[in-house]
């Protein structure tokens, strides 16, 4: 199964940019950098200066996808193009979070065909390998 903004939350999360839209403590908020470890409640964020241990109950992420994470898909910005108006902000803002959401592609210089996708902490609480795996198509079901 290809890594899509409607797929994510079946992948494995471990090596991709994210950003903590909000969350429970205030003071997680705004944390960003590259996912290095997951267990089933908690994420390890690692940006250049430190890592954080963020649990996944209570706290909205932004996972960042580029083309590099797309890479098996069938071309880049598997995201859904949302109004022009929009384009350039990030997504998930604008209201409640239920779920995972394709946010719009950034068309700016730093940002060409990455697609920013807003999901739901509470989304992810299992195991991740129990989580991947049931996903999809599994061979080893």
């Amino acid at each position: 199964m290809p890594l899509t903004p409607e797929t994510l939350t079946k992948h494995e999360l471990v090596g991709l940019h994210v950003r903590v839209v909000s969350a429970a403590n205030p003071s997680l908020e705004a944390i960003e950098g590259r996912v290095v470890s997951e267990t089933m409640r908690t994420l390890t964020v690692e940006s250049a200066s430190r890592s954080w241990q963020v649990p996944k109950q209570g706290t909205t992420f932004e996972f960042e996808l580029t083309n590099e994470a797309a890479a098996p898909c069938k071309g880049a910005g598997t995201a859904s193009e949302l109004p022009a108006e929009t384009a350039g902000g990030r997504s998930g803002q604008s209201g409640g979070v239920s779920g995972s959401h394709p946010g719009t592609r950034r068309h700016s210089d730093d940002g060409e065909g990455v697609a920013y996708v807003t999901v739901d902490g509470t989304n992810l609480l299992s195991r991740p390998a129990l989580r991947t795996e049931t996903g999809g198509n599994s061979k080893w079901r």
